[in-house]
């Protein structure tokens, strides 16, 4: 329930240029997500997209974000964040990245157990400029 609350935050915010999570009515394969695995069970795993496609933009959102803790692995009872081009993808090229959708400002949240207003409320302060 929380990665649903998170992503239906960054969906509207304006420092987000898109939300790739299931459990969101405009994803591909939201149909598909909730005859497999329910109503509401989409999982704890998101990723988004700055409108600044850079890895500047990235970082710096990264380096203020005070409760979610940058990590090259994710899934745990904390929010974790992890930047693909240097973690999961690191050994792809770009074109690579381009074909699998990858780009400078995606970042990958693991949404953990914290209260999700505490966890909305660092995401929004992190991507303030």
């Amino acid at each position: 329930s929380n990665a649903l609350e998170v992503a239906h935050f960054l969906q509207q915010h304006p420092a987000v240029e898109r939300v790739h999570y299931p459990g969101l009515p405009d994803h591909p394969q939201h149909e598909l997500a909730t005859r497999l695995l329910g109503q509401g069970r989409y999982g704890g795993l998101l990723a988004f997209e700055l409108k600044k496609q850079s890895r500047e933009a990235t970082f710096r959102f990264m380096d203020k974000l005070q409760l979610c803790l940058p990590a090259t692995t994710l899934g745990d009872v904390f929010s974790l964040v992890s930047y693909p081009p240097i973690s999961s993808h690191r050994d792809l090229t770009l074109a690579e990245w381009q074909k699998m959708g990858i780009t400078e400002g995606c970042i990958r949240l693991s949404v953990g157990i914290e209260d999700v207003r505490d966890i909305i409320d660092d995401l929004d302060q992190a991507l303030r400029d």
